[in-house]
């Protein structure tokens, strides 16, 4: 049986390699279609959204049941149950982050937006071809605002087709 710690490891990879498959849907996507219309150009972007969103929550889901299932359990040590707790208060917070940074950057006009948030890093997809100075400026704002002025150096900011 995986110790506590290889499980989180476990966790957090696979939360890694759903970012990571993300980009690369991205990436192949934009090079499969090098004339893309319009109207494909933004199913492909809407259905890249729904689908990160939905991997993002099954990931999740799956992480939060075993912390429950490791905090409810008798035969965990009170270390375990500890350190289960703390990684369910961050993926709680980090669920409300993210859906409190998404509203506030629709909020300024963005039909879409997927924000990713963890403790060492925070990724913006937005649905647009390009962004301007201002547009990165008030996304970066509401980022700031709402992770207590986080360094710009962990914000990365990605335009989605």
């Amino acid at each position: 049986m995986l110790s506590k710690k290889k499980k989180i490891i476990v966790l957090c990879s696979m939360l890694v390699l759903l970012v990571v498959t993300g980009v690369l849907n991205i990436v192949l996507n934009n090079s499969i279609n090098a004339t893309p219309t319009t109207t494909t150009n933004n199913y492909s972007s809407a259905s890249f959204f729904a689908t990160s969103r939905q991997d993002r929550t099954t990931t999740r889901n799956e992480s939060i049941a075993q912390y429950k299932e490791i905090i409810a359990s008798s035969s965990s040590s009170a270390e375990a149950k500890k350190n289960a707790q703390a990684s369910l208060d961050a993926i709680l917070e980090s669920m409300t982050m993210e859906a409190n940074m998404e509203g506030l950057i629709k909020a300024k006009g963005f039909s879409e937006a997927l924000v990713n948030y963890s403790s060492t890093y925070i990724n913006v997809l937005l649905q647009s071809s390009e962004l301007t100075e201002t547009e990165v400026a008030q996304i970066v704002e509401i980022i700031q605002n709402q992770t207590n002025n986080r360094d710009i150096d962990y914000i990365k900011i990605i335009p989605v087709e």
